[in-house]
């Protein structure tokens, strides 16, 4: 049985066709497969667990239903869903794990992490992740009236958009640097992340040995996800 792999589904009410599209994934290639890894950013925007978002509750929906299939629903946060929490596994069955977490495939130890600390030439970037990820941060935003939150929250996503435009894309890709220190702590050959929104499959040599670092595609305009079998990775994109 397959595992498979996804990131930046990017999820969003004034998209309801990527959610549609998402959901028949669950419900065909997810149902057949052993596990479901989701590493990061599967909803555009997530102020709390006491979102109530029909479409939000329609995926977390679907997601339950595949772990009473039993299918292993595994989930990182990413950089537009970090307050994920104990609400959203109760009511989709995701184990939520740490970011990174080295997993064990067939004997391979291999590290899956949602990318966006690997982009370290982002100095502003990194500068905000490191305030909203922490403990702090976090209970005083959602002390805040849901309300008030989907206010901040489309505005620092406004914000996004226009930090994009002016960053050369460069600087929003990962530092080869920090890749190879992350491959090293982690004491793993092998990669698997999203975040830049560039799938590919890149072969590395770290310390006189090959190495891989495997990219995941975002959903805005194709979904697509990465199937692990027998020992070889696919990248692989769902019709449009």
């Amino acid at each position: 049985m397959a595992r498979l792999f996804v990131s930046d589904v990017h999820l969003d009410a004034d998209a309801p066709q990527a959610t549609e599209q998402f959901l028949d994934f669950l419900a065909s290639h997810a149902a057949s497969a052993e596990a479901l890894y989701i590493l990061g950013d599967l909803f555009e925007a997530w102020v709390g667990d006491d979102d109530q978002d029909e479409q939000k509750q329609r995926v977390c929906a679907g997601l339950k239903s595949l772990d009473r299939r039993g299918v292993a629903c595994f989930a990182l946060h990413g950089n537009r869903d970090f307050l994920l929490g104990a609400g959203f596994s109760a009511r989709s069955g995701c184990r939520l794990l740490s970011d990174p977490v080295v997993a064990q495939f067939d004997g391979e130890r291999v590290l899956l992490t949602h990318g966006d600390a690997l982009c370290t030439d982002d100095h502003a970037y990194q500068e905000l992740r490191s305030l909203v990820r922490t403990s702090a941060w976090q209970r005083r935003f959602l002390a805040l009236p849901r309300s008030h939150r989907e206010l901040l929250a489309d505005e620092a996503r406004a914000g996004s958009r226009r930090h994009t435009a002016r960053t050369v894309p460069y600087i929003m890709d990962v530092n080869e640097a920090a890749v190879a220190a992350a491959l090293r702590a982690a004491r793993v050959r092998r990669v698997i992340h999203g975040h830049t929104h560039r799938p590919g499959v890149h072969d590395l040599e770290l310390d006189g040995a090959p190495a891989q670092r495997i990219v995941l595609g975002a959903w805005y305009e194709q979904g697509s996800y990465l199937s692990y079998e027998r020992g070889r990775y696919e990248l692989r994109e769902l019709p449009r």
